[in-house]
């Protein structure tokens, strides 16, 4: 069934596809209509779950935590400070191994007041041990979602995971968008099977104090060891999907035009659209360039990055965050996953903030730039950003 949905639509379709039995939320714009969408289908008979209302963001995780513990697939949405507000209970729900699905849509953080697109969001909670995937369209939101459910869920993983798209571009932009039959749904993901759950039966403690001798840093350790898990289990679920579901998904890391490439721009979520537009009309005017769209920004996707750099001579990193270290996130875990592997320049560019516009114009001006830099080989000026007022430069 194809339908004409925004990108929260889509992310309501995909909770609703994936059969959550409960689910939590609190409104925060952007991302209110995912949860009045999923609202709609309980109220309609047409989602077999329970909505629990709660006071705020903090408690709607806390609520799918509770649930998920007792052995029953859970969902939430939120966007910004709501996602601060969870960051204790983001650890929580990691470190409790719970493979919570949770839609985020990436919006700019206060002050100056913002509701307009920027992954600083996202981005600060990187370290909090969910799996994180930036959509790029709003095909990709319903897919991950799904996809997300059968990564997590699988024993050797059991992580949390964060479906992520950018405000308004997709949030509230409507696409067609291909609806999976609920039949193959079922069938890909199967029933939910908990390694563990609370049964008054069989009392146990869950969470509890570990002095310093104790396991604390070995139940860290199994985290790590998953994480690295999700690496392998992620391209085999893309890989069963695109074969049931007629899709076209690389595991990691979407390469665009990277064959012949002097320089390639590594990107996240929708900039990706416009990249490759932009490297279609430059590549029409001889210039040699591509784009490497990532999708799964946790876990890091260290190999596919170090083979885009055996294959050019220059690597622009787009980001639309900064986290006032050297260079901004996307950046910082690029230029470390090629530290003594490859001495290709690398050039960070911050751009985008606060929902500014990046427009083709733009983008192809950081091309230009990158490709000057894989001609003379070195980078004058390591993170640029790009499109400030009254910076003539990148206008």
């Amino acid at each position: 069934m194809k339908m004409i949905l925004t990108g929260n639509e889509s992310a309501a379709w995909g909770a609703r596809l994936s059969r959550p039995k409960v689910v939590a939320a609190y409104p925060i714009t952007p991302q209110t209509s995912i949860i009045e969408t999923i609202a709609s289908f309980i109220a309609n008979g047409e989602m077999d779950a329970r909505y629990i209302r709660v006071e705020s963001e903090h408690s709607a995780m806390a609520a799918c935590i509770a649930a998920q513990n007792t052995g029953v697939r859970t969902f939430t949405a939120t966007s910004a400070h709501g996602l601060a507000l969870m960051h204790e209970m983001l650890i929580w729900a990691s470190g409790a191994r719970l493979p919570i699905v949770m839609s985020v849509v990436n919006r700019a953080m206060a002050p100056p007041w913002s509701v307009w697109t920027d992954q600083l969001d996202t981005m600060a909670q990187r370290d909090t041990g969910w799996i994180q995937i930036y959509t790029e369209n709003n095909q990709e939101v319903i897919d991950s979602i799904i996809m997300s459910y059968k990564i997590g869920e699988k024993h050797n993983i059991l992580l949390p995971s964060m479906v992520i798209e950018d405000a308004f571009i997709l949030s509230h932009t409507s696409e067609g968008v291909d609806i999976p039959e609920q039949e193959k749904v079922d069938e890909f993901l199967g029933e939910y099977d908990p390694a563990f759950k609370l049964d008054p039966d069989e009392p146990a403690g869950f969470g509890s104090l570990i002095m310093p001798e104790g396991p604390y840093m070995e139940f860290r350790y199994k985290m790590a060891l998953a994480m690295e898990d999700a690496r392998k289990e992620t391209g085999e679920v893309v890989k069963e999907f695109n074969e049931i579901f007629g899709r076209n998904y690389s595991p990691f890391v979407e390469e665009y035009r990277t064959e012949d490439a002097d320089a390639v721009m590594v990107v996240l979520g929708t900039i990706g659209s416009t990249a490759k537009d932009v490297v279609d009309n430059m590549r029409g005017e001889g210039y040699k360039v591509g784009v490497a769209r990532v999708r799964y920004f946790r876990p890091f996707p260290v190999e596919e990055i170090r083979n885009i750099a055996r294959k050019t001579n220059m690597l622009g990193v787009a980001d639309r965050s900064y986290s006032f270290g050297p260079g901004a996130n996307l950046y910082a875990e690029t230029k470390s996953s090629l530290y003594g592997f490859t001495d290709i320049p690398v050039k960070n560019y911050v751009m985008g903030l606060g929902g500014r516009d990046i427009t083709p114009k733009i983008l192809e001006k950081v091309f230009k730039d990158m490709l000057l830099i894989s001609k003379k080989g070195v980078v004058d000026k390591e993170v640029e950003w790009v499109g400030l007022q009254g910076d003539e430069r990148w206008s």
